[in-house]
């Protein structure tokens, strides 16, 4: 069986023993976009095939951009894989934490069957989950199927953000995917807000006070 890790990345441990206590199905979960000022939310979920493991799954972080992609593809061709969304809207309406979480929730409805288990990224359970979850702190370092996920996830987000971009040009989306770099700073200040801000982080919250007491 092809690991599909590297030296000192993830493996297929946690799912082999799910798979040794009676779960068939395991689902790896991660979402990328708590950190940005603008954007969505994004989660993927990705069921692995053990007899066609991708070669080469690693926390997308520590992944070049054409891996990233070359990963992505492969993935999409020998895996299920579910991808959602929580909009800006709901993150300013819920919070970040618990938009994330949502996002999560709703690409594991999106598989075609639910999981035996869901191994989820960080140490915390989404709350409105109706399946069998283990937390996984750093799972995308650690978890095969966790990694795909991670992979799924930014990419699409990231090709979100450029689409995005293309609309609102002047931030950087391109190339920040809305995380608050010098230049994107720059540009709230001296652009404005788009729909896709988050009102409620605290750069964006700080520059629409100070439009309200221009216009008070």
């Amino acid at each position: 069986m092809p690991s599909g890790s590297m030296i000192n990345g993830p493996d297929f441990s946690l799912e082999l023993a799910a798979q040794a206590s009676g779960a068939r199905r395991i689902a790896g979960v991660d979402e990328v976009g708590r950190g940005p000022l603008a954007g969505p939310v994004t989660a993927a979920a990705v069921v692995l095939d053990i007899a066609r493991i991708p070669e080469g799954l690693n926390d997308s972080k520590r992944l070049s951009a054409k891996r990233r992609a070359e990963l992505h593809d492969a993935i999409f061709a020998m895996a299920e894989v579910s991808i959602a969304h929580a909009s800006v809207e709901e993150i300013d309406m819920i919070n970040i934490l618990r938009a994330s979480h949502l996002a999560m929730e709703r690409a594991i409805a999106g598989l075609s069957s639910a999981p035996d288990l869901a191994l989820i990224d960080g140490n915390m359970i989404p709350r409105g989950l109706t399946v069998p979850a283990q937390a996984v702190v750093k799972g995308d370092g650690k978890s095969l199927s966790i990694a795909a996920a991670s992979i799924v996830a930014k990419i699409t987000r990231d090709r979100m953000m450029w689409d995005l971009a293309q609309q609102f040009p002047g931030y950087g989306w391109e190339t920040n995917a809305g995380y608050p770099s010098k230049s994107h700073r720059e540009a709230l200040q001296n652009i404005g807000l788009t729909p896709h801000h988050r009102r409620s982080f605290k750069p964006v919250h700080n520059i629409l006070y100070q439009e309200k007491s221009i216009s008070d």
